[in-house]
């Protein structure tokens, strides 16, 4: 292991650790399972644009590598520094710098948690819509660098859709500002757009201008339960295809409901379940009264959508899903945590190649995710001392994907392709368009610094 020494007169003495207890929290992430970790050399943590462009000028001249890292909350291995080097934390470039009502702008550093700032703009009536589901936890930096989002996409869209303008540190410490605080513009290449969701591999974002919407006035939630999974992702489809105007529209399958309830001590109804929101200044009462009507019309076996719902008590069971699948079966844990999102047409289609393998194999694949959008989530569950299992597994989960790419769709939604999901990169996007993406790496990074091993395919994969 190297020493980095000139870290140190670079930065202050609690800015940067060896210690081994600060480079194995640094070597995972939430998806990374325990034999899998890579600890960096040392950990960083800077607290201005100015430090972020010290350390990566300096760590590209000497040939360090630097992953960037914040909450650690993603799944696909975006920022397990797998080449040792630096681990860049980003946390402490917490401070909300300026809030603008009039705008409906924000400007924050890339430490912010998500959920801090809907505290910040409550008293302007406004919110950040594109939070993901762990945006209590996660970091604007973090969902920058993979386009994160969540629940309410199918009406607000990907947090990318909300972000104005980006300061950036590039390999070499120049500092690059990318888009515009104004809501459009057509000058010249969209290097924000290039930025976000590059997984911190061609730069660093350190400062973010994000669009802000007004609170809505009234809100409904419910959900409603069905006999067979297609009557709830045609329900799902039907809902968008008719324009419903839902903020939020979530699928559970039976497996799936199963777990929560034993995790939280729920009540769900074990079986296929669309949990919906929906969201108006005015006309709430029709846009409810068509959800009810289009989602009967799938006959469903519970139907809940009635004014004054607990709308924390109806999300619960959805909120701690994830949580629920790693606990319902201790001996066994998901290798790959699947977001194949495709055409909301081929919703029906993919959820069933999943419970087709799931059937097939014997193998328990709980199904979840943002039906509104066709996103969907699984974790093909093995143990993972069977190397029988865990190679069937691998199998498994490469069906899937591949699938979702026949249908039109991609290898990932919202968690981005980190290291977990390289492969599938030229799958989806063909050997040109991976010769282009690598064209565009090599001209901001010539030097590989930022964030190896993540994105593109070695050449065994």
């Amino acid at each position: 292991m190297t020493d980095h020494a000139f870290l140190d007169a670079t930065l202050s003495p609690d800015q940067v650790s060896r210690t081994a207890t600060d480079r194995t929290a640094h070597g995972a992430d939430w998806g990374t399972a325990p034999d899998e970790t890579a600890p960096p050399d040392v950990v960083v943590w800077p607290e201005s644009t100015a430090e972020v462009a010290a350390v990566l000028s300096a760590a590209t001249e000497r040939g360090v590598p630097v992953t960037p890292f914040a909450a650690g909350s993603g799944i696909a291995g975006n920022a397990v520094p797998t080449h040792g080097g630096i681990s860049l934390d980003l946390t402490r470039m917490n401070d909300i710098m300026d809030v603008r009502p009039a705008d409906r702008q924000i400007d924050v550093e890339a430490g912010v948690i998500g959920d801090a700032i809907n505290d910040a703009v409550a008293d302007h009536g406004l919110f950040f819509p594109a939070l993901p589901t762990s945006g209590d936890l996660a970091t604007v930096g973090g969902m920058l660098a993979t386009n994160a989002s969540g629940k309410r996409t199918v009406k607000y869209g990907k947090v990318g859709d909300w972000v104005r303008e980006i300061e950036v540190v590039l390999a070499d410490g120049s500092v690059l500002t990318a888009g515009t605080r104004a809501e459009k513009t057509s000058s010249g290449y969209d290097l924000r757009d290039l930025i976000v969701g590059s997984e911190g591999t061609l730069g660093v974002v350190t400062r973010a201008t994000l669009s802000l919407t007004g609170r809505p006035a009234e809100s409904r939630v419910g959900r409603a339960t069905f006999t067979q999974l297609s009557d709830a992702t045609d329900a799902a489809a039907a809902l968008v295809a008719a324009g419903v105007d839902v903020s939020a529209l979530e699928l559970v399958d039976e497996l799936s409901a199963r777990m929560v309830n034993e995790y939280v001590g729920s009540s769900l109804e074990e079986g296929p379940t669309l949990f919906v929101e929906l969201q108006a200044d005015y006309g709430l009462d029709a846009a409810v009264e068509a959800c009810r009507d289009t989602l009967a019309a799938h006959d469903p076996t519970t139907l809940v959508l009635e004014a004054g719902t607990d709308e924390s008590a109806i999300w619960k069971p959805r909120r701690e899903l994830a949580d629920a699948v790693r606990e319902y079966y201790p001996d066994r844990r998901s290798l790959h945590a699947g977001d194949v999102a495709v055409p909301l047409g081929a919703l029906s289609a993919i959820v069933e190649h999943i419970h087709d393998l799931s059937a097939a194999h014997d193998v328990p694949i709980p199904t979840f995710g943002h039906a509104g959008d066709g996103n969907v989530h699984f974790d093909v569950l093995v143990d993972p001392t069977d190397e029988t299992a865990v190679a069937e597994a691998h199998t498994i989960y490469e069906s899937i994907v591949t699938r979702g790419i026949e249908l039109g769709g991609t290898a990932t939604g919202e968690h981005g392709i980190g290291r977990a999901k390289r492969e599938f990169l030229p799958v989806e996007h063909g050997e040109t368009g991976v010769a282009t993406m690598q064209a565009v790496k090599d001209a901001l990074d010539p030097t590989g610094t930022l964030n190896p091993g993540k994105v593109f395919p070695t050449p065994a994969e």
